[in-house]
Parts: structure tokens; sequence; C-alpha cells
């Protein structure tokens, strides 16, 4: 099995900051690419940013400057850190794993549970 997990949501003011964690856990063998993608009510789920092993990255152009996507190969872990949020950045945020497991020869997507993430005065 596998498991991937996300931590660090809550309540901010704007202009605060956050940092999301995610850590995958399980029978795996390789991740390639990590992300995080947000789904704020009444939209559709979009990417926020991703990461892959050599860590090459890519964010939305709403984030750009603002956040910063990284990854610990070693831990399974991926981390989003949030700075200058505004209120249009509240959603519920989710992680999103390439994952290939001990067991099997393809890669599959895996995705968290989510965490809100409320930007409010």
């Amino acid at each position: 099995q596998v498991h991937v997990a996300e931590s660090g949501g809550g309540l901010v003011q704007p202009g605060g900051s956050l940092r999301l964690s995610c850590a995958a856990s399980g029978n795996i063998f390789s991740i390639n690419a990590m992300g995080w993608y947000r789904q704020a009510p009444g939209l559709q789920r979009e990417l926020v940013a991703s990461i892959t092993p050599d860590g090459t990255t890519n964010y939305a152009d709403s984030v750009k400057g603002r956040f910063t996507i990284s990854r610990d190969n070693a831990k399974n872990t991926v981390h989003l850190q949030m700075n200058s949020l505004k209120p249009e950045d509240t959603a519920v945020y989710s992680c999103n794993a390439d994952i290939k497991r001990s067991d099997s020869n393809f890669f599959r997507n895996y995705w968290g549970q989510g965490t809100q993430v409320t930007v409010s005065s």
C-alpha cells in the first residue's frame, strides 16, 4: 500500500505565510513528479506547483514569486512555502505524486486527502 498525507493548512491573515508538507509512505520503489493542486469552492482544481526528482519546478502564474516548492527525495516529502498570501489563495490544497510501488512496473498517480488553507482577516 502507498499513502500520501498532507499537513500544515490553517487560517492566516492576508500577507501572512504558511508551509504545507506532504509525505508519501508505504511500499515505494520510486517517485517521479510531485506537486500541489488546489480547489476553491465553485472552481476547478488547478495546479499550483510541481517538482521533478532533479529539482525542476513549475508554478502557476498566480503564485510565482510568492510560493516555493521543494522536496526531499530521501524522505519522500514535498513542501510548499506560501508567502504573501492573498484571500484568493483560499482553497483545499492537495498533494499529488507519481509513484512506482516495489511490486509494480508502472508509475501511478496518488493523491492526499487535502488540507484547507483559508486567508482572511
